[in-house]
């Protein structure tokens, strides 16, 4: 794939990048290592001046960052600027937090002395320099949520973006450099997937953390795994959105069309398949479908877009083919199931609602990363559970009930990394963030995803001598 920012609302070709060379990754590589061997050594409050001082610099470039973030992959511009200013928060909170959250842990005294120790602690350490693959969809925050935790430990990092997004992508690196970082703390490499490897395997970067597609992610894992790195990844998502009977019926159905349509329904997080109990099945449907219908779907740079165009051509053919394969099979489109008509130009998919999905199709197994939602309806709490848990993803769900032991219930048997009641799954700093099975594993955010990259360090120091024995 070259590197290259092409409008997904016209399919134009703005601008392309050449690929670095082995001559300049190696320089880039090489001053990770050099720099990572002297920012490992500053203190917590010099990386938090330099990471406020990127979260003012980011505050401010704000609307132009999101532009370009819009422009090179399509989402619609009042949610780029949502996503500068996440991260601006993510950036704070780690600056404020990060040395409490890495402060040495202290045993109990009866287990220290067990131990033979006078004394004993848990001590954290980065790891050194940390390469990051990361995807298009949400180009600013995939980054600094691993970024953000990651300098404050003491790591330096290494970023391999989507080529579709080089602009963004350059930024991060410029944004870092002007708020004062030395160089070598955070670069951004331009190259093509086939470089990953050579820069994993490289003695000299101690970890990976990737965001992405599964096949990409086992990839990564496979050539860390040969080379006993540790990595991180937060793969793909086909999250439940389950309605009981005792749910607030009208609000489910509003947030449902924001959780399946965030970010042009391109999010590992979004609500992808709607389980609904056969109670108020059809009260449900009615107003979800009515909902994705009075969807605008347009121009991503205009503010009153609602839904712009998927992210590359490609994506919206494997998204058709997932469509119309279901269609096929016996699905039925409550909404949309096709591109819109006045849009002869860019990559534009309805909205779309698809019911009497089966197990016989394939969306039924794959996650549709695109406007298009799937909905089934269940008898009850057994087999909501039952459909919920039958996909190889497991990265979030939503459930949305009133009732005491429904929460206990799905709190219990959901296969996922997170449980979000009657709201939809949203990322924050404070929370961790990552799946089970398919979906990856390992943590961002919160406290689990500062250690992440860290030398967890027992410090054990032995008795002193008896000086009547000695």
């Amino acid at each position: 794939m070259p590197i290259a920012t092409v409008n997904p609302t016209s399919g134009e070709t703005l601008k392309t990048f050449d690929a670095f060379g082995a001559e300049e990754i190696e320089r880039r590589v090489a001053a990770a290592a050099d720099r990572f061997r002297h920012y490992r050594t500053t203190g917590f409050d010099e990386r938090a001046r330099l990471l406020n001082r990127a979260a003012d610099l980011l505050e401010q470039d704000a609307p132009d960052i999101a532009r370009t973030m819009t422009t090179e992959m399509g989402k619609p511009v009042a949610a780029a600027r949502a996503e500068a200013l996440k991260c601006v928060k993510a950036m704070r909170w780690y600056a404020q937090r990060a040395e409490d959250l890495l402060a040495d842990e202290h045993p109990a005294e009866a287990d220290v002395t067990d131990s033979g120790a006078a004394h004993a602690r848990v001590h954290y350490r980065p790891l050194g320099v940390v390469l990051a693959v990361m995807p298009w969809n949400f180009p600013l925050w995939q980054v600094v949520r691993f970024a953000a935790p990651a300098l404050m430990a003491g790591n330096v990092g290494l970023l391999k973006h989507a080529s579709n997004v080089p602009q963004t992508a350059l930024y991060l690196e410029d944004l870092f450099r002007r708020a004062g970082y030395p160089e070598g703390c955070f670069q951004t490499l331009l190259v093509g997937s086939g470089a990953i490897e050579s820069v994993l395997r490289d003695p000299r970067v101690a970890a990976a953390t990737l965001t992405g597609s599964e096949p990409a992610g086992r990839s990564v894992a496979s050539i860390a795994s040969d080379e006993v790195k540790k990595t991180v990844l937060e793969l793909g998502g086909s999250d439940p959105y389950v309605v009981m009977p005792s749910a607030d019926i009208e609000r489910a159905a509003r947030t449902a069309v924001t959780a399946r349509v965030q970010n042009n329904g391109q999010s590992c997080i979004a609500a992808k398949r709607f389980i609904v109990h056969e109670d108020v099945y059809d009260t449900f449907a009615e107003r979800f479908t009515a909902g994705m219908r009075d969807l605008t779907v347009g121009d991503p740079l205009d503010e009153s877009t609602d839904v712009g165009p998927l992210s590359s051509e490609q994506g919206r053919a494997d998204l058709e083919a997932l469509v119309d394969d279901a269609l096929e099979r016996g699905a039925t489109a409550l909404c949309g199931g096709a591109r819109p008509k006045e849009y002869e130009r860019g990559w534009f998919y309805e909205p779309t609602v698809l019911a009497g999905v089966t197990d016989a199709m394939r969306i039924h197994r794959e996650e549709a990363f695109g406007p298009v939602a799937t909905l089934y309806r269940v008898g009850g709490p057994d087999e909501a559970v039952s459909l919920a848990n039958d996909t190889p993803f497991g990265l979030s769900s939503n459930v949305w009930t009133r009732d005491e032991e429904d929460v206990r219930r799905f709190v219990r048997d959901l296969e996922a990394g997170g449980v979000y009641f009657n709201g939809m799954t949203a990322s924050h700093p404070a929370l961790p963030f990552g799946g089970v099975k398919r979906s990856g594993y390992g943590r961002e955010l919160s406290g689990h995803g500062i250690k992440e990259f860290c030398n967890v360090t027992t410090v054990w120091h032995g008795p002193e001598p008896d000086s009547r024995t000695s």
